[in-house]
């Protein structure tokens, strides 16, 4: 009896002076229901041409006690761009912009992430555009987290992203010379993700 009170007295003992288990990283899926890539540029100073990618994809690892997104990937079909106007969106895939035949798919990968409030930070990553690699920095912000209400009902984090790169950095230089075509593209992700490791 002494040695199992004595026991139980040291495992008691142990878990209280042991520090606190750290909640581990978690890996997230991006919903495809719920993920806009969005995109304007400038035309001809008249107005801004907006569009979007339809098809995407995406994971990343959050680590919810430091509030850090980790670790991550998306990847965008560049076919599925669209700005609600077909000789456009064909010009778009052609050899002047995209090359969807020789480049179907646009990628970025994190890299790292600075940590600015407890919902907010940069983002930093790298994005691969016809054929070519750049570094790549994004805002962004955790709207809102908790357990989904309805539907898959799992603990869902939900995100706003932006960022604003010069697409002559890839090469993409049409319509620079006479200025058609703005340099600068405004990009804007919203996306809701929840755990489903293993999908990739």
């Amino acid at each position: 009896m002494n040695t199992l009170r004595t026991t139980v007295t040291a495992l008691l003992f142990s878990a209280l002076c042991s520090p606190v288990a750290m909640a581990e990283p978690i890996e997230y899926k991006i919903d495809p229901d719920h993920f806009s890539v969005l995109f304007a540029v400038n035309h001809l100073g008249f107005d801004e041409v907006l569009g979007l990618f339809r098809k995407a994809k995406g994971r990343f690892t959050y680590d919810r006690e430091a509030g850090e997104l980790t670790e991550g990937q998306v990847i965008i079909q560049s076919k599925s761009v669209f700005t609600n106007h077909k000789e456009r969106d064909e010009h778009l895939c052609k050899a002047d912009f995209l090359d969807c035949r020789k480049y179907p798919n646009i990628t970025f990968v994190v890299t790292g992430f600075e940590k600015q409030s407890a919902n907010a930070g940069v983002l930093h990553g790298k994005l691969t555009l016809l054929g070519q690699t750049r570094p790549v920095a994004l805002d962004l912000t955790l709207n809102k987290s908790g357990v989904y209400p309805f539907g898959h009902e799992k603990f869902t984090l939900g995100f706003s992203a932006s960022t604003t790169l010069r697409r002559s950095e890839w090469g993409m230089d049409y319509g620079l010379d006479p200025m058609m075509v703005g340099d600068d593209v405004k990009l804007r992700f919203e996306f809701e993700a929840y755990d489903d490791s293993g999908w990739f």
